[in-house]
């Protein structure tokens, strides 16, 4: 899973579909859905990208696309944002989540 910067976020979801997780290291169900993440990236793998973006460090593209709790995803086409989630989901939802993208 790649980590998103306020300086590279940009390119990361220009291109393709991309489910970017908004996440806090304090947060108790960010640290749960980590490992359903990667699960999720590793099927995704040739379809979809998966990327973090810490809010604590990366504050810049967390105001933009106003973040206002976490765990928030959000799932972008071709660098425009299609639809977010929030709180711990299973892998299946995620999934299927990612899909209503193509």
């Amino acid at each position: 899973m790649k980590h998103l910067t306020d300086a590279n976020f940009n390119d990361g979801i220009k291109h393709g579909v991309t489910l970017v997780d908004f996440h806090a290291s304090w947060c108790g169900p960010c640290r749960t859905l980590a490992p359903v993440l990667e699960q999720v990236a590793k099927e995704m793998d040739g379809k979809a990208l998966i990327c973090k973006v810490d809010v604590d460090s990366e504050q810049g593209v967390s105001t933009r696309f106003k973040i206002a709790s976490v765990p928030t995803m959000i799932l972008f086409k071709d660098g425009k944002e299609v639809k977010r989630l929030e709180g711990l989901r299973k892998a299946e939802v995620i999934k299927d989540f990612i899909m209503t993208a193509f």
